[in-house]
């Protein structure tokens, strides 16, 4: 449906028949603009070639009347409302894919082709309620929201969590930890002999990376510790999960150790976890302890908690010589071990390496090899060897949180970044993030926010910026600027490489806060669809969450004629921002609120 254009109105006698040819061919024009903006979005469906023929940004953008607007859009079925579509195992058989089942393929990313794409808005499930809000969120959310209950019976006896009446409770427990994550976090501390039982270690762990993490209960229970983990889990037979964890408010993500690389960069975690992540650490060659070896920091902790840690049947037993004599080659040494857990620790140098037998597998990566490459690239079973700067100075010569947060790293010189860049950017996003917050003061309460996402962090100033607000920030670099992610982790926060031509690996209403900087002009620079970026924005909102979207002012005007199709018109503002050294020249400030509906509406 589209919005007609005001009539022309004629003026006096003698000029009626002249008036009406005109009035006929501006109605047959608007006519044909209102067919070109169908196809638009619904393209996929019947004009696949559509999108490959634009008109540049400025031109196409600009030939769509002003008083012209696309007032809905369909919405899909039901049975989509939680629709992931790279991670659509309906899709792999129309596709005819041939995936290893053992490698986990089936589990990795495989997005739908453009003509197989559902330009539609995904739907809330039945009884939909707005999100419990933070921290209350940590222990309890509404069923409604999340209709799966399976979890609850099949891990009753591990306190995962527990149905009771409209809300599904959340005790802290797990697989390995029943008593709860709170006391088990206690004992690794102990084992690694932390100052006063604490996890952090004084602020020198912050990044951990949780394998396999269920509904993210370890990463609940790190965050007073100001701790922040990336709870990792496919969406497998425990599918919702992760779903779980991000409604809790807790930082996670899907993702599978499969064959391509986890999509951060190398020496991003200070700990990595698995507690019973039924993963096989000793195929092909160890190639998933690998990665695991890539994404750690020199000195760097394993945290291992499975029964082939202390089982004693011959299964089990056989199981951890192979294991122990894996992480020795790999030149990894224990930490502790003690009752059903084992901590190993990475060495801090290359001097271990240099000192191996010739011969000893796993292989030395090669030299060319960029251990920062993390998108849509083949894992590697070979050790990724320290840098020159590395190997000299011991280890990522990171300070401890919070100070590392606006220091610069080390890893800037890589980037060819000075200091001085540095700080003027995070500075420049820290009266950025102000000025967003006077914008939406008359809308927001103090926890509206909980699960926020930077759609092209750069080097991470908005997400610095937010550090006093009780928010965790998912970072999202492009894959063509994918080198400026280890930044973003050395800094002390989270993140992940994507390309917005695709769809992001979440699930639908997962996000209360979305920031995207210049990110629908890159889009259309590279031939994608920004009528497609936004109907994903869409579908990973919140109902009641909001959108910043700063760019140059046609795609702001364009955005604007689309915000009643996807119904985000329940508040904006529209502003042109200040000045200052991130300035395009030409850009404006929109925000926007997405309605809460359902499919009666």
């Amino acid at each position: 449906m589209m919005t007609k254009p005001p009539q022309s109105r004629g003026g006096g006698g003698g000029g009626g028949g002249a008036l009406g040819r005109r009035g006929f061919a501006a109605l047959l024009a608007a006519a044909v603009i209102a067919l070109a903006l169908l196809c638009l979005f619904y393209g996929a469906a019947f004009a696949p070639t559509l999108r490959s023929r634009r008109l540049p940004l400025q031109r196409r953008f600009e030939a769509v009347p002003a008083d012209l607007a696309l007032s809905s859009l369909p919405v899909c079925d039901a049975r989509y409302s939680e629709l992931i579509p790279c991670l659509d195992r309906g899709l792999h058989n129309q596709l005819r894919l041939r995936l290893n089942l053992s490698l986990m393929q089936h589990y990795e990313r495989h997005c739908p082709p453009a003509h197989r794409r559902l330009n539609c808005l995904i739907p809330p499930p039945a009884g939909y309620r707005v999100p419990i809000r933070w921290p209350r969120s940590r222990d309890e959310v509404w069923k409604a929201n999340i209709p799966h209950t399976h979890l609850a019976s099949e891990k009753s006896d591990q306190r995962w969590m527990v149905v009771n009446g409209d809300k599904i409770n959340f005790p802290g427990g797990g697989t390995h930890f029943h008593t709860g994550a709170d006391k088990y976090i206690v004992h690794l501390a102990q084992m690694l002999n932390f100052p006063n039982g604490k996890l952090n270690n004084g602020g020198n762990i912050r990044n951990v990376l949780d394998v396999g993490c269920g509904v993210a209960s370890f990463g609940a229970y790190l965050l007073p510790l100001d701790i922040i983990a990336m709870s990792l889990a496919p969406n497998d037979v425990h599918e919702n999960q992760i779903q779980f964890a991000l409604e809790r408010g807790i930082p996670s993500t899907l993702g599978v150790l499969g064959t391509r690389r986890l999509p951060y960069p190398s020496h991003s975690f200070e700990l990595a976890h698995c507690s019973r992540c039924r993963i096989d650490w000793l195929q092909r060659d160890g190639i998933l302890l690998l990665e695991v070896d890539r994404v750690l920091r020199p000195g760097g902790y394993f945290v291992y908690s499975s029964p082939e840690a202390y089982a004693m049947d011959p299964i089990n037993r056989n199981i951890w010589r192979k294991m122990s004599d894996l992480a020795r080659r790999m030149c990894w040494q224990i930490a502790s071990k003690e009752d059903q857990t084992v901590i190993w620790i990475k060495p801090l140098t290359n001097e271990c390496y240099m000192k191996r037998e010739p011969g000893t597998l796993p292989n030395m990566c090669d030299r060319d090899d960029d251990p920062d490459a993390a998108w849509n690239v083949p894992m590697k079973a070979c050790v990724t060897p320290y840098s020159e700067r590395v190997h000299k100075v011991k280890g990522s010569n990171l300070l401890p949180w919070p100070q590392r947060l606006t220091a610069p790293p080390p890893r800037l010189e890589e980037l060819g970044i000075s200091s001085n860049n540095f700080s003027d950017d995070s500075e420049i996003w820290h009266f950025r993030v102000i000025q967003y917050w006077k914008l939406m003061k008359s809308e927001i309460q103090k926890d509206s926010f909980r699960n926020v996402m930077d759609m092209n962090a750069n080097l991470g100033g908005f997400a610095a910026s937010l550090r006093k607000k009780d928010v965790w920030v998912m970072n999202v670099v492009p894959s063509t600027e994918s080198g400026k992610l280890k930044i973003i982790y050395d800094r002390g926060l989270l993140g992940t490489i994507h390309n917005w031509c695709e769809s992001f690996s979440t699930y639908p209403r997962t996000y209360d806060l979305v920031h995207a900087w210049l990110l629908f002009s890159e889009i259309e620079k590279q031939g994608c669809s920004v009528e497609d970026l936004l109907i994903e924005m869409d579908r990973i909102m919140r109902p009641q969450g909001y959108a910043i979207i700063r760019d140059k002012v046609a795609v702001i005007n364009h955005i604007k004629k689309l915000l009643p199709a996807v119904r985000w018109d329940d508040w904006s503002s529209d502003v042109k921002p200040k000045k200052d050294a991130l300035w395009s020249g030409d850009e404006r400030v929109l925000i926007v609120r997405k309605k809460l509906w359902n499919q009666t509406l």
